[in-house]
């Protein structure tokens, strides 16, 4: 078994870890919402109130990435293994 192949078993593994950390990302994406909404509002309540807490909200958009990294990576998974069920039953 490959390198490649081995990954993928092990991650197939991990799925429901993977889902896990996707829902985190997610919910802590709604304090960065009302932050990002009070910018877009000019209201002031909770942006600009001290740069540090800017700073934190701003960054949140960047864990994203890991969440859409993710994503894409259970996608291929169950594709994988949905096109090897296939194979399976040709056979």
């Amino acid at each position: 078994m490959n390198a490649w192949n081995k990954f993928w078993k092990w991650y197939e593994n991990k799925i429901l870890g993977s889902i896990i950390v996707i829902a985190i990302i997610q919910f802590i994406q709604v304090p960065h919402m009302v932050w990002n909404a009070d910018i877009m509002l000019e209201a002031g309540l909770v942006s600009r109130v001290h740069p540090v807490l800017d700073w934190f909200l701003y960054g949140v958009d960047l864990i994203e990435i890991v969440s859409i990294v993710n994503v894409g990576m259970i996608m291929f998974s169950l594709l994988k293994k949905r096109q090897s069920k296939k194979q399976e039953i040709v056979r």
